[in-house]
């Protein structure tokens, strides 16, 4: 809060419930914290490298890239972006994004919060640990591998048409990968698998900071488990969704790029060539075009654009809907 007496503007802090300036905030928090602030150096210049400093790049969008100018290189204006918006294949990956992005939050966003739900409601402490590990394990494997391990157990071939088959559900081996129908609902319970298990632990450790007097009172009173899941556990844990889900929906031009590039094939590329894998086939694979460098700063900033957009509308919804958003946690 700033504060303006006698011509001179003063700076005020609200911390733990005082009032103080900033120079009383950095004498008795920050300074008499040290150790805890020293933790965030690495992670401050990590983040200061690889996000702040690439962004002086960004004007190349607005330039045509000449390597032995680099940032001064001639300036065109909105060329790059007039030429996106009249290549037919931007259309075709930018409506695939944002499908397979909402697919996701729709399919995997309510299925990561029940298992958090299910393993919250484990009884056995150890059991809950020994599941955590094993639902947050394919997180640390590389999409190289799980796509490799996939590709085994969805081909035609492979170890889910033999059973299918075996089973007599089938008459003839189903192509899952190549396939326009389901190789979207492939990258969700894929990702689901891979990734669910990392996701939930945010809401495990939310539920883990709910008062057990809330579930002992709702006992007495005769409520079941369910009952309590509803009127105890989900309300305890709102603003935790609803901080993730913003989070989500400002990310959702980043579809998953490494899932998607190791597990597509030409034959599904009308429902699963994303931005992100057109912008590589532009720059790599396309042998017979040199790199547009400027073309693709363009592709990468408007992403970031449509992505801070979504974010604050996401928040702005949020306040209107529930009365707090992201930047507005009570």
């Amino acid at each position: 809060m700033a504060s303006k007496k006698g011509g001179v503007i003063s700076v005020h802090l609200t911390y733990q419930g005082r009032r103080m300036n900033v120079k009383t905030f950095l004498r008795k928090h920050v300074l008499g914290n040290w150790h805890i602030y020293l933790m965030i150096v690495p992670a401050a210049v990590v983040l200061y490298l690889f996000a702040y400093v690439p962004m002086r790049g960004i004007v190349l969008a607005f330039q045509d890239y000449k390597a032995n100018l680099y940032l001064n290189s001639p300036w065109v204006g909105l060329k790059h972006f007039n030429l996106l918006f009249i290549t037919p294949n931007f259309h075709k990956a930018f409506r695939n994004t944002l499908l397979i992005s909402g697919g996701r939050l729709l399919v995997q966003y309510p299925l990561t919060v029940l298992l958090a739900l299910l393993i919250n409601e484990l009884r056995g402490r150890k059991t809950r640990r020994v599941l955590q590990t094993v639902y947050t394990f394919p997180h640390f494997l590389s999409w190289v591998i799980v796509a490799g391990i996939l590709k085994n157990i969805l081909r035609s071939d492979g170890l889910l048409n033999e059973a299918l088959l075996r089973a007599g559900l089938l008459r003839e081996p189903y192509g899952f990968l190549t396939s326009t129908g389901t190789f979207r609902w492939v990258l969700y319970f894929t990702d689901y698998w891979k990734e669910a298990g990392w996701s939930a632990i945010i809401y495990v450790a939310a539920m883990a900071g709910i008062d057990h007097e809330q579930y002992e009172a709702a006992t007495i009173d005769g409520a079941n488990r369910f009952q309590r899941i509803i009127r105890i556990t989900l309300p305890n844990i709102q603003e935790t969704m609803v901080v993730l889900l913003i989070l989500s929906i400002g990310n959702m031009m980043n579809a998953g790029f490494d899932q998607i590039f190791n597990m597509y094939n030409p034959i599904v590329y009308d429902v699963s060539n994303i931005l992100d894998t057109w912008v590589y086939e532009l720059s790599f694979a396309d042998t017979s075009r040199r790199p547009n460098f400027s073309f693709n700063t363009a592709i990468g900033l408007l992403k970031s654009v449509i992505g801070f957009t979504l974010l604050l509308a996401a928040d702005r919804v949020s306040r209107k809907m529930v009365g707090y958003g992201m930047y507005s946690i009570r």
